[in-house]
């Protein structure tokens, strides 16, 4: 599914609509009524992690926030979400699930509230092969299972007043009355807390459980999780309590450059070159392992890594020194 870098490139593929008003809709949703979103203006765009947000409003409306209003409400949510300079912030060790699992119970979670009706955001998690195209449709690539050449069927197509429109695919879409993210957690985000990050890492769990829990490092996904792991040379089922805090460290730094130029890529129009994922070999030129990994009881993720350049840890190995 795509990882942090592709959505924020969908949010900015529809940050030029906002202002504009929904003249016609369409698409194949059966679970969202696609009429509730004419003649509404679209208000605002964000994006969290692994979900886009898109805000609406009566075109009309006279109560409807102002673009300025929208900045100062945002503002002021994230500081509310936000600790206190110096705070002590007591973060429990993390019980990893799988990241499409852990999203799927909160998008559940985060359903329309029936005493309010339909939320003003519209909440979107792409599955396998989503996208946001921008005055354009999906063609296909290759044939299907049946050798026919079917383009995909965008979920839903919004055509505004000024003669463009979106098209979302393959996407899940339920109304929420406002973007439940903590942007401490997104690793593309200027606010993206290390401390934390830091400590979640630090628990006794194999770190590509931990990599892959959106509560601490949203937007990292299954790409991120290899790539990184090899670029900070550590073994994927290294124990995050037995390495040293200087190989934490450097682990995020990897995170947050490599997700950072993958976006800058993207929208420089270049595609991704992976060093490990789905790789035969390092740029070293060793044979990599591949292996599904999971926690007990939760789905398994592909994982490559190289054996020479990330080797085992074991006990004594690292230095369990207490983070700061």
């Amino acid at each position: 599914m795509p990882e942090g870098p592709s959505v924020r490139k969908f949010q900015l593929l529809t940050t030029p609509f906002v202002g504009q008003v929904v003249a016609k809709v369409g698409g194949s949703s059966r679970k969202l009524n696609v009429n509730d979103l004419n003649a509404l203006r679209l208000q605002d765009s964000q994006v969290h992690g692994k979900n886009l947000y898109l805000a609406f409003v009566a075109a009309q409306d006279p109560l409807g926030p102002t673009a300025e209003e929208t900045v100062r409400q945002r503002e002021a949510a994230n500081e509310a979400r936000s600790p206190a300079q110096g705070e002590q912030e007591q973060v429990c060790a993390p019980h990893p699930q799988d990241e499409e699992l852990q999203e799927l119970q909160q998008l559940r979670s985060e359903g329309p509230d029936e005493a309010e009706g339909l939320g003003s955001w519209l909440r979107f998690h792409f599955g396998l092969f989503g996208s946001v195209r921008a005055n354009e449709f999906s063609r296909a690539r290759t044939a299907n299972k049946r050798g026919d050449w079917k383009d995909p069927v965008p979920r839903l197509v919004l055509h505004f007043e000024s003669g463009g429109f979106l098209a979302f695919y393959n996407c899940r879409m339920l109304w929420c009355s406002s973007p439940r993210a903590d942007p401490a957690s997104d690793i593309l985000s200027v606010e993206f807390h290390r401390g934390r990050a830091l400590r979640a890492l630090r628990a006794p769990d194999p770190i590509c459980y931990t990599l892959l829990d959106q509560r601490y490092f949203s937007g990292l996904g299954n790409i991120i999780k290899n790539e990184i792991l090899y670029l900070a040379r550590i073994h994927p089922l290294a124990q995050g309590s037995l390495l040293a805090v200087s190989d934490l460290e450097r682990l995020l730094d990897c995170a947050v450059q490599f997700s950072s130029e993958w976006l800058h890529n993207k929208l420089c129009g270049q595609g991704l070159h992976p060093q490990v994922y789905k790789k035969e070999q390092c740029p070293l030129g060793h044979p990599l392992m591949k292996g599904t990994f999971g926690p007990s009881g939760g789905f398994k993720r592909l994982t490559w890594w190289c054996p020479q350049c990330q080797p085992a840890v074991l006990p004594g190995d690292g230095d369990p020194s207490p983070v700061t």
